[in-house]
């Protein structure tokens, strides 16, 4: 684990052969939701010596409806996730949108986010990196992992060698996507950390009622296959109740599933290491 991600985890007593884990809802829905996804996920990473970050975003900028719920306003949204990580002393992430938001979540959290459509925007990735934060590049649908390259390049001319790549899939059709585990040994190549998205790889976008839909059953098997071929770390949206859930419902998994998944993940990296 580079240097970057162990000062975020400093206050963590963590297994340093873990893999490290990002999770928590999809998109701030109350600080009642927060709080009790981030205890929960906190607690069990702590038991299984997991280092772990909140994530959740702030706005959710890219929703197939107009009608789909974004947030509850960008200070809100970005004050609680503040609030999570300062009480449970945890680092934390969102997702940037545009350049001139770089600055203002900077201030609110450890990681910047850099959204799977948005991965080749110049400028945003420019201020991403000018914030001086660690940033975690999504892979886009669209590209191949040795692709990324260029936008780690784009990160690091900007001053920024705090960077972490996240695969999490690839357009398969008009409404599918598929998972080609090559990309993680291609962006590891790249020498930085390489996350597996578990939850949006399963997504099915682009359905006719508006809303996108998932194949959460199936988070496990992706998950494992991560550990399997080498992810230094996890990302997987939670909810206690994801049919609930205001953002991503159909491919989050279940909170009260999160614990036996791990307990089964830990044992897999022993046993690949």
């Amino acid at each position: 684990m580079p240097s970057y991600l162990q000062q975020l985890f400093a206050n963590q007593a963590y297994n340093p052969n873990n893999f490290f884990l990002i999770a928590g809802p999809c998109v701030v829905e109350s600080e009642e939701i927060v709080f009790e996804i981030a205890h929960k996920v906190a607690s069990i990473c702590k038991r299984l010596e997991i280092p772990y970050v909140f994530k959740a975003s702030y706005r959710k900028a890219n929703r197939t409806s107009a009608s789909s719920f974004t947030g509850l306003g960008d200070a809100v949204g970005l004050e609680l996730i503040q609030k999570v990580g300062k009480t449970l002393q945890l680092p934390t992430t969102s997702d940037v949108h545009s350049a001139e938001e770089c600055a203002i979540a900077a201030q609110y959290v450890d990681i910047l986010q850099i959204p799977a459509f948005l991965c080749r925007q110049t400028d945003l990735l420019v201020a991403a990196a000018e914030t001086g934060k660690v940033v975690n590049v999504k892979k886009g649908q669209f590209l191949s992992g040795p692709s990324m390259k260029f936008a780690l390049d784009k990160l690091v001319k900007a001053g920024n060698q705090q960077v972490a790549l996240t695969e999490r899939g690839t357009t398969f059709g008009y409404q599918d996507l598929v998972v080609d585990y090559r990309n993680i040994t291609w962006m590891k190549e790249l020498e930085v950390p390489v996350i597996m998205d578990c939850t949006h790889s399963l997504q099915q976008p682009n359905q006719t009622s508006g809303v996108t839909g998932g194949n959460p059953q199936l988070i496990g098997t992706i998950a494992k296959a991560a550990i399997a071929t080498g992810a230094d770390g996890l990302f997987i949206e939670t909810h206690p109740n994801p049919s609930q859930a205001k953002s991503d419902g159909a491919n989050m998994l279940q909170l009260d599933l999160l614990e036996g998944l791990l307990e089964k993940l830990v044992r897999l990296r022993a046993a690949v290491l």
